[in-house]
């Protein structure tokens, strides 16, 4: 073993949280510098050219010999952090190594924990430094990767819905994926998760967002072709009775108005994709029709009438979800104190065992009769099956 490989070995002794390769040896080399960052289970290798980036996964147990690959006889500087440590190597131009470590002190790690700034990193999968072309033009990145600030908080959002999907997915071992993102609008996350599927998963992805409005279909297929995403192609079309041209693995939904989103789910359903990712919005449906003689509490002011029917339209939709076979959980998607709407339904499809389904049921139709509802999903999803 090198000495070089003996310091950087030294280095990954304890989980690394950012590292940087940098000062190429010979100007004309293609990349400039090589970042190196955690992501849940592994490693994530960036390389940048003058206009691109170029990312590989690498598991912890290799990291420490590519590292030590890549640096050898082509960089001649590598700074390393982890939560308690900093350390680098220098290398000279006749090949000597300079190797310097020091621990962070106590109010060195309480002011990263602090200021979020170290920690801030290890935390997200779109990490700061990379760059992501769609969080660039959306103004969440400069052009050199670094976080607006005053976009920081959407920047948080963002990350939690790929968290949630990155949950689901990353133990399938996934080559390929078919997806269908219903009233895509600007398609913001549309473009983030097909660049999250391709560049940090390494999946093939195959993504049609669909819309009503013509202008942000042109739009935003002029933007995916700016882009390079040959996967990723928008349509102009209506949620229901949308003719699907591939088995659909995952369909996304986002902020579907009302029963547009009932429309969404139960073409998902009916399709049977594997995954059913709902933020639901504007749910009004319920607090229409809300009567009730037992529980009139709830109904008696207006403000919250309309937060309970909200909670209960959804409570109602993941139920069904289960009753149609389908793991479901309700998610906090966005922080509370940003905007109430803040629910992500999650359903993963798994056979289910006849009495959860039955018990899904029976909640649901007791909720209708108590409050004097029908909600649209009920209608698609039992009642036509039943007429």
């Amino acid at each position: 073993m090198s000495e070089l490989e003996q310091y950087i070995g030294q280095i990954f002794e304890e989980k690394v949280q950012k590292l940087i390769i940098s000062k190429p040896a010979d100007k004309a080399d293609k990349y400039r510098k090589i970042t190196v960052s955690p992501v849940k289970d592994h490693y994530q290798i960036a390389k940048y050219t003058e206009k691109q980036v170029f990312h590989e996964n690498v598991g912890s147990d290799e990291i420490a010999f590519q590292c030590a690959v890549l640096m050898n006889n082509r960089f001649m500087q590598l700074n390393a952090w982890s939560d308690t440590k900093e350390a680098s190597i220098k290398v000279t131009k006749k090949g000597k190594v300079f190797y310097k470590a020091k621990k962070l002190s106590p109010d060195e790690i309480a002011k990263n924990q602090s200021t979020g700034d170290h920690n801030r990193q290890k935390n997200y999968i779109l990490r700061e430094g990379n760059i992501i072309a769609p969080l660039i033009d959306m103004g969440i990145f400069t052009k050199d990767g670094k976080i607006v600030r005053s976009m920081y908080d959407k920047y948080r959002q963002i990350n939690r819905f790929i968290e949630i999907i990155d949950d689901t997915i990353r133990e399938r071992n996934l080559s390929r994926l078919n997806i269908i993102d219903f009233g895509c609008g600007k398609s913001y996350l549309t473009f983030i998760v097909y660049y999250y599927l391709t560049e940090i998963r390494g999946i093939e992805a195959n993504i049609i967002g669909l819309d009503l409005k013509a202008d942000v279909i042109d739009k935003c297929n002029a933007a995916s072709k700016k882009y390079g995403y040959t996967g990723l192609r928008f349509e102009l079309g209506d949620i229901n009775g949308y003719d699907c041209p591939f088995d659909v693995d995952m369909v996304i939904t986002l902020h579907a108005c009302d029963t547009a989103t009932d429309y969404a789910l139960y073409n998902a359903v009916s399709w049977g994709a594997k995954m059913i990712f709902s933020v639901p919005c504007c749910q009004h449906e319920l607090n229409q029709q809300m009567k009730t003689g037992n529980l009139s509490v709830l109904t008696r002011f207006g403000i919250i009438q309309e937060r309970f029917s909200a909670l209960l339209t959804d409570s109602i939709r993941g139920n069904l979800l289960t009753y149609a076979g389908y793991r479901t959980q309700l998610l906090e998607f966005i922080d509370f104190e940003h905007t109430p709407k803040n629910i992500l339904i999650r359903a993963v499809k798994k056979p289910a065992l006849p009495a959860a389904r039955k018990t899904a049921l029976t909640e649901v139709e007791n909720a209708m009769k108590e409050f004097n509802v029908q909600p649209t999903l009920y209608d698609l999803l039992v009642k036509k099956q039943t007429v």
